[in-house]
């Protein structure tokens, strides 16, 4: 059986972890499938994002223990395990496409990290996080030491990372790790309209606020890159178009 599947609909991926009696645990091939499938994504000219969600019980249950031992044999399996992972962050943080999360049941380690480096994230009520890392003598990966932070302070952030609390989908939302929580039953319907509106906008708007969010480095920075895409975005011969419809309304 796939690890991960993915499936094309109108403006957007749908790419679904697929490991679901260990609910969607990472391991060798789960990272293997997963960044083929982001990379044929992110190619992908048609799409304006990706729904990134897991099949079955849980979203994500973070690294799978029962591989510990082979993925820890040597220096060298640690270092391939690892940067498999780091990649994966790479992939959703770099994609040229909004990136959404849509997450039920538990969001752990991994998973809550892969559900941190993405753009928006829709959870469902039922959802549970936590990083059990520290407890089991491993370490945080994802970029979460510097994303998580940015999120909801570095305080909350330590705090997180370090107790390895659980918190609910609606904890998720307050420290600005969720953007919405709706009915599990509702989770994939709410994350294709956040599709839908991405898609209704500028294509080249969106790659460049993405852009823009994720690699300016401080205020001037900031300025600099929205005065050059807004510019662009002046003579986009769309724009006329879009301000008219507006003025009609």
């Amino acid at each position: 059986m796939t690890t991960v599947m993915s499936a094309s609909a109108p403006g957007h991926r749908v790419i679904t972890l697929n490991r679901p009696e260990r609910l969607n645990a990472i391991n060798g091939a789960l990272l293997d499938d997963l960044a083929a499938a982001l990379r044929g994504a992110n190619a992908d000219e048609t799409i304006a994002s990706i729904i990134l969600t897991g099949s079955g019980r849980a979203f994500c249950a973070g690294d799978d223990l029962k591989e510990f031992e082979m993925q820890a044999a040597t220096e060298g399996e640690a270092r391939l395990h690892v940067e498999r992972i780091q990649e994966i962050t790479r992939l959703i943080v770099d994609s040229p496409h909004i990136v959404v999360v849509a997450a039920a049941g538990w969001a752990v380690g991994g998973g809550l990290e892969w559900a941190i480096n993405a753009d928006l994230v829709v959870m469902a009520d039922d959802c549970r996080c936590f990083f059990p890392e520290l407890a089991l003598g491993l370490f945080v990966t994802g970029g979460v030491t510097w994303l998580l932070p940015e999120r909801c302070g570095r305080t909350r952030a330590l705090e997180i990372m370090l107790l390895g609390e659980r918190f609910d989908a609606a904890r998720a939302k307050e420290l600005g790790i969720a953007n919405r929580v709706v009915p599990k039953e509702r989770l994939l319907d709410e994350a294709a309209a956040v599709a839908e509106k991405i898609a209704s906008l500028p294509v080249a708007h969106v790659r460049a606020l993405k852009r823009v969010v994720h690699r300016a480095t401080d205020l001037a920075s900031a300025m600099r890159m929205e005065t050059d895409k807004t510019i662009a975005a002046f003579l986009d011969p769309d724009t006329p178009r879009r301000i008219g419809g507006a003025l009609r309304r």
